[in-house]
Formats: structure tokens, C-alpha cells, sequence
């Protein structure tokens, strides 16, 4: 088996976000959960996307543990590798997209490396070099509110700029929307000029598709999932791989019972939340208490969990609103509540799984980390889409007998994405 595209993801939500695009675009593709097992089954796969915890850890960390996926990768036939970073550039002055995006620089011998977030289909665009989350620009966005990573800076230059000694040169709008070849040009000129990364503005899909068919010709990229799909369209349009029919088909139903978990303090997982209110029991986890005796609250959960499972989905959460985040950061321990908070979380998934859950949702990237770890699962074949970016997925090992699920990123999807995931999770 030879991988025509290879790709590392900084979080659990952002890989499967990557491989539902890639497999809507006619890639055969698979996740997998850090570097797989030698056994894991690779036949018939077009791209792997491998799938690390690495957006929030220590820039030196991030850096090792993607240079393995890439070696390995590499040994897999992959020519280009992909690092798969959120559409919001979530990051901090110390990384990790700048440093790890200069070792897989350095490792691939790549001259110059094409930078952008850009994923208009979620409303993510980038112009001249700075981004914008809908109408908004990042900074002034929900954003600016994220519990790990607040982004206080619109300009993408100036972001990578402070992460990395890499010169950081721009690509402009008017030269992408002048095709291939006026965007191979400009690209040449900046790595003639001493730029060893460049941000690519793209507004609409047909700029994604420019910006793929000349990115392919490295070995090395960065961005968001809409750069994967300009990559996966360049492959097919060369003939390097032929399109999937179906490749997103449903499967076998798996029954049981569903669960939702949510995580995520965002504005649009907290309107989620609300909007199930009128259809399914929830329970709001108080998060003092859960910092006290996470054992305790983990436990009374559950309790109140199981007797309502047979009854129909429910709903757990954790998140909370801008001001308790605000208030949680500025605790003498706030480095590690978020942690502990996402494991009594995943501690609750872990009990409801046992409890016969085998649909269970789950909002929050760093939840849905700590959620796939607990339950040991190595990878997901990639089922229908939910919403833009967040696809069903079934689970390819781990507890139970088979599992489906739903890994959303906080800002992803509608008002209504609890209910249309069910829908679709059969």
C-alpha cells in the first residue's frame, strides 16, 4: 500500500473535521488515533490522517511526536504531508504551528512552506494574510474567548511571526485568483527572497482548488481541512488517484443507547446545548465541585446517567460561560483544571459505554481527546456528514462491540447539531 497523501492533525475534532473532507472529495481515507499498530489495516487507503494531541502541549513535544507520524507516514509512500492545524490558527506565542511547521520543513527538505487556515465552507477566510471567523476578524470573534488558546490577533503573519525565526512572507488574494501559475510564481519569488513560509489568502472553494494543485508540489503544508480539500481535488485531477464512489456510505446500524458529552465553552456548543433542552434530560456538571472529588461527581453522573439511558439520548456537560472561564483561568491552578475537567469527562464516557452507550457525541476538542483515549480506540473509518466538518465515525477498535461516534470542535456546526447527529448515527 502507498498513501497518496499523508497528513498529521494537531487534535482529535480537527482530524476527523480533515478526513470528512478528504473522503467527501473521493479520498479513501482513514483515521487513525497517534501512530497505528503494525497491524492496523492500511489496504485500499488513499490518505491517512493521523491524529495527535499536540496543539496544546510544550512546542518540543508537538515537535517530536509529529516527526514520528511523519517518518512513519513517509515509510507509507506519503509525498506530501499535511499539517492539519484548526481554522482559527489556535495557538500561542511559544507554538505550536510555527515550530512544528519548521521541523516538518526541515525533515521533508520542503523550500518553502504554503500556510493558511482558510475553510470558507465554515467560515473561515483569509485576506491579506489576516482572518476572519464569519464576518468577524479573529480577534474580535468568540475567539478571543478560547479557554486554552484566546486569539487576540487577526494577522496571521504577525501570529507565525512570533513563533518562529522563518521569514513569513504573503501570498495576496488578487495573485491566487490569477490561477496556478501566478501563485507558483509568486511562491518562487518569495523563497528567492529569503521566505521560508508564506500565508495564502482564500475566500472562496475555487481559490482552495489553486491553492492545492501548486501546493501539491512540495512535500510539505500547513493548514486547515480546506487545504485538504484542495490537495484531495489535485490528486484526483492528476490521476494519482481515482475517485471513490460512496465513500462516505452508512453502514450497518449499531443500536443502543446515545449520549451526548459537551465539553466546549464555545457560544455555538452552548446554544447546542440549549436547543436540546426541549428534547432529552441534561445535567449540568458544576465544575467546583468536580475540581473537589472528581471521583464523587463522576460517580453521582453516572447515577443519574444510567436509569434515563434506556428513556432516550441525553446530554452531559461541562461547559461553561465566558465569565466562569474567564473566572477559571485566573485560578492559581488553572493550567490544570481544564485537564482535569476533560478527564472526569472522559471518565463519564468511559461509564457510560459500559452502561450500553454506543452512539455518544462529544463537543470540545480537548474532550474528545481525552474521550478516544479512555476508550482506547485506534482509529475511525469515516461515515456521513453531520455538519461541515464533523462527520460520523465508526470506531475501528476500543470498548464495546462497535461504536459510533460524533467529535465536534466547539465552534462547528448549527444550532441544531445534537439532533441531526443523531439523526444520522443509527
Amino acid at each position: 500500500m502507498t498513501l497518496a497523501l499523508g497528513c498529521i492533525a494537531d487534535d482529535y475534532t480537527g482530524a476527523s473535521d480533515l478526513a470528512n473532507t478528504l473522503a467527501r472529495q473521493g479520498l479513501r481515507t482513514v483515521q487513525t488515533i497517534g501512530l497505528p499498530a503494525a497491524a492496523f489495516d492500511l489496504s485500499g487507503v488513499d490518505a491517512v490522517v493521523v491524529a495527535l494531541k499536540s496543539r496544546s502541549i510544550p512546542a518540543a513535544e508537538a515537535v517530536a511526536a509529529s516527526q514520528a507520524a511523519e517518518v512513519w507516514l513517509r515509510q507509507k509512500g506519503a509525498d506530501h504531508v499535511l499539517f492539519k492545524i484548526c481554522s482559527t490558527f489556535d495557538s500561542t506565542d511559544a507554538g505550536n504551528i510555527g515550530p512544528v511547521s519548521d521541523a516538518l520543513r526541515d525533515s521533508g527538505a520542503c523550500p518553502m512552506v504554503v500556510v493558511t487556515p482558510a475553510f470558507p465552507g465554515t467560515g473561515r477566510t483569509v485576506f491579506q494574510g489576516n482572518l476572519f471567523v464569519g464576518v468577524m476578524p479573529l480577534n474580535e470573534s468568540p475567539l478571543k474567548d478560547h479557554p486554552l488558546n484566546p486569539m487576540h490577533d487577526a494577522n496571521l503573519m504577525r501570529v507565525l511571526s512570533r513563533q518562529t525565526a522563518t521569514r513569513i512572507g504573503l501570498v495576496p488574494l488578487q495573485i491566487v485568483d490569477a490561477g496556478p501559475d501566478a501563485l507558483r510564481a509568486k511562491l518562487a519569488q518569495l523563497q528567492a527572497e529569503g521566505f521560508g513560509m508564506a500565508i495564502v489568502d482564500a475566500v472562496f472553494d475555487r481559490h482552495l482548488l489553486t491553492i492545492g494543485a501548486v501546493t501539491l508540489g512540495y512535500t510539505v503544508s500547513t493548514g486547515a481541512s480546506g487545504l485538504g480539500l484542495g490537495l484531495a481535488a489535485a490528486l484526483i485531477a492528476s490521476g494519482r488517484v481515482a475517485k471513490a464512489e460512496g465513500a462516505a456510505a452508512a453502514e450497518a446500524p449499531v443500536g443502543g443507547q446515545a449520549a451526548i458529552l459537551a465539553g466546549s465553552c464555545s457560544a455555538a456548543t452552548l446554544a447546542q446545548i440549549d436547543a436540546f433542552a426541549g428534547q432529552g434530560p441534561i445535567l449540568r456538571l458544576d465544575a467546583e465541585r468536580l475540581l473537589a472529588d472528581a471521583e464523587a461527581e463522576v460517580a453521582a453522573a453516572l447515577d443519574w446517567a444510567k436509569p434515563r439511558l434506556a428513556a432516550g439520548p441525553l446530554l452531559i456537560a461541562s461547559s461553561a460561560a465566558p465569565d466562569q472561564v474567564a473566572a477559571m483561568r485566573a485560578r492559581p491552578d488553572a493550567e490544570s483544571t481544564g485537564h482535569r475537567i476533560e478527564q472526569a469527562m472522559a471518565a463519564i464516557a468511559e461509564g457510560l459505554v459500559q452502561a450500553g452507550t454506543r452512539r455518544l457525541i462529544v463537543a470540545g476538542g480537548e474532550t474528545s481527546g481525552a474521550v478516544v483515549d479512555r476508550l482506547s480506540i485506534s482509529g475511525f473509518r469515516i461515515g456521513a456528514e453531520i455538519a461541515p466538518g464533523v462527520p460520523v465515525l465508526r470506531a475501528m477498535s476500543g470498548q464495546g462491540p462497535d461504536l459510533l461516534m460524533a467529535l465536534k470542535s466547539g465552534n462547528f456546526g448549527g444550532t441544531d447539531f445534537f439532533t441531526d447527529a443523531l439523526a444520522l448515527m443509527h
